[in-house]
């Protein structure tokens, strides 16, 4: 997965949605490559790289429609260190990685414990409210 496609999911159903640019961090550990997102404490893996973008893209997909679907989105978002603009794009901006990297552990862990690639992704997520 490379900055260069859109990750959707099925949470979709009548809900408008935004565009947001989220980076990916790709490592290896214990034999299964991992792509993990800091800005949402998200993680997919598989045995091979591909797998673990799948398994990235079914959990980020869950991970929007279980908060959309409960109304907790905007919440958890804020809780993570994203900033939430009230425009008519509804934008909303991920931490940065200097933010991430004091505030998450388990991103400095991997930061500092592991060989890893930086790419960025376009997602497509739910507008909040």
């Amino acid at each position: 997965m490379s900055g260069k496609g859109t990750i959707t999911g099925s949470w979709k159903s009548g809900f408008q949605e935004i565009k947001c640019r989220l980076p990916l961090i790709i490592f290896e550990e214990e034999g299964n490559h991992i792509f993990y997102c800091p800005a949402l404490y998200l993680s997919g893996y598989g045995s091979t790289e591909e797998e673990a973008s799948r398994s990235f893209k079914e959990v980020l997909s869950e991970y929007f429609k279980y908060t959309t679907n409960k109304g907790t989105l905007a919440r958890d978002l804020k809780r993570l260190g994203w900033t939430l603009r009230k425009s008519l794009k509804k934008k909303a901006t991920p931490p940065s990685l200097g933010h991430l990297l004091e505030k998450n552990e388990d991103f400095s862990r991997i930061f500092n414990e592991h060989d890893f690639r930086k790419t960025e992704t376009e997602i497509s997520m739910p507008a909040i409210a």
